[in-house]
């Protein structure tokens, strides 16, 4: 069975700075993209940031030149440095896989959610 599994996360004031980790686990042949979401009270859940396993990025334009998403494909595990926070980012943050797992087919995985509050 394989897990997402989330870390950090917390209260941050404006212009503060958190680091968000998740490192997958159980039977897992290959990973493809990780990457973060986040969902704000009452939206959809939106792309933040995505790496490819040969470290290729995607970002939201929301956090461009503020949150830097990386990944360690030994320890499967993708980080999210988040610089300069703001009010909007506050939200429920959401790691994200897409791997080969033991049915030998790629699928996405989600972590359990980790909140994100950014407030003075």
């Amino acid at each position: 069975q394989v897990q997402l599994v989330e870390s950090g996360g917390g209260l941050v004031q404006p212009g503060g700075s958190l680091r968000l980790s998740c490192e997958a686990s159980g039977t897992i042949f290959s990973i493809n993209d990780m990457g973060w979401f986040r969902q704000a009270p009452g939206k959809q859940r939106d792309l933040v940031a995505t790496i490819s396993p040969g470290g290729g990025t995607n970002y939201a334009d929301s956090v461009k030149g503020r949150f830097t998403v990386s990944r360690d494909n030994a320890k499967k595990r993708v980080s999210l440095q988040m610089d300069s926070l703001k009010p909007e980012d506050t939200a429920v943050y959401y790691c994200y896989a897409e791997l080969k797992d033991w049915s030998a087919r790629f699928k996405h995985y989600w972590g359990q959610g980790t909140q994100v509050t950014v407030s003075s």
